[in-house]
């Protein structure tokens, strides 16, 4: 299950919206077929190491790292496939809580004769597809805030300079949490300030992730570089200014969304991200929006890039919400990794927003 995991890892960032998924056939303790999901509309992992293994197949062992699907979509079902093939066992990682699954593959397989273990290393199966388990799941996409700070928690000075916090190591990694995103939000005072592509650099596989932008009244500056690239999403409001037919006209997507207290509607957003079938969601934005998405208890995970510097009085910090009235609120984090970028210290750390003490 080990090698599968691996394997899976491959699809990181190519699979969106189906999770990523890897497969290993064994027959007398020796591989003889494997593969991983590498594109939604192409083959599955298991059909991959199942036509690897060929006729060797028959009475071998298949480790997935996802309980095999049952259901037509874009390619057939899987276990239709790991059946014929004459599979004796099947080793599954992690239950796929997609409705259409759901347990079905594993009663499928078993009313056919093969023994099957499942929740085999569940855990780091499902570490996997986080965004995908909890889009099925909860009906949101996984969301993940990476920041930059200096020592003192510190963003942005007063009059706003923020470049650069961290270092070129540090802004070199961001490109992964790029790669493996379906989607990057940020909002329209981040663009309108700081002018960023938020882009993947290098490109891979032609894919950017969706760039998405919270612009209540569609006060964006039109001569934004981000407006120049394709893949682009603006949630708004209202079109005091009458730029909507323009920003169409340059390609970007409008969504009309509903707000509250005067800013977007966040959770009506992240009713739209599950809709347009987004697993895993990063923010890049400033102290208002994550403070926002914070105060909402909507982001899962934080990615911060510490760097060893001071920038003292009036600096910006990192959320400006919630405003916490007893240190009984405050919010918990814990740390799932740590290491240094040249001279910055990352945090990778999950929120546990209801924590008792």
């Amino acid at each position: 299950m080990h090698k599968a995991i691996a394997l899976a890892k491959k699809g990181l960032g190519k699979t969106h919206p189906n999770p990523c998924v890897g497969a290993i056939v064994v027959k007398n303790k020796k591989v003889i077929g494997q593969g991983f999901h590498l594109k939604a509309g192409q083959e599955h992992a298991e059909i991959i190491a199942l036509k690897q293994a060929g006729n060797k197949a028959r009475n071998a062992e298949l480790y997935v790292t996802l309980e095999p699907c049952t259901h037509q979509g874009k390619t057939p079902p899987c276990v239709d496939s790991i059946i014929n093939a004459g599979i004796s066992r099947v080793i599954i990682g992690a239950k796929d809580p997609n409705p259409l699954v759901n347990g079905r593959g594993i009663k499928k397989l078993v009313e056919a004769g093969i023994n099957v273990n499942f929740d085999i290393m569940s855990s780091q199966c499902e570490d996997i597809n986080k965004g995908f388990m909890k889009r099925m799941k909860k009906g949101q996409p996984f969301i993940r805030s990476k920041i930059a700070c200096s020592f003192d928690g510190r963003t942005s000075l007063k009059n706003s300079d923020s470049q650069w916090i961290s270092s070129s190591a540090s802004r070199q990694d961001v490109q992964y949490w790029r790669s493996i995103s379906s989607a990057i939000i940020t909002g329209v005072g981040t663009i309108n300030k700081d002018n960023p592509q938020l882009n993947l650099r290098p490109l891979q596989n032609n894919i950017q992730p969706l760039r998405i932008i919270l612009d209540t009244n569609l006060s964006i500056n039109l001569a934004a570089k981000i407006l120049s690239q394709a893949n682009v999403l603006i949630f708004y409001h209202d079109d005091p200014l009458g730029v909507k037919d323009i920003l169409e006209k340059k390609g970007i997507r409008l969504i009309q969304s509903k707000i509250t207290n005067d800013r977007i509607d966040l959770n009506a957003v992240m009713d739209s991200c599950c809709d347009l079938e987004l697993n895993d969601i990063l923010i890049e934005a400033g102290p208002t929006l994550n403070g926002e998405f914070l105060k909402a208890q909507l982001i899962d995970e934080l990615v911060i890039y510490q760097a060893p510097i001071l920038m003292a009085g009036e600096a910006a910090g990192l959320f400006n919400q919630p405003v916490l009235e007893t240190m009984k609120n405050k919010i918990h984090l814990e740390h799932s990794d740590i290491r240094n970028f040249a001279n910055d210290i990352r945090y990778v750390t999950k929120i546990h927003y209801h924590h008792v003490d």
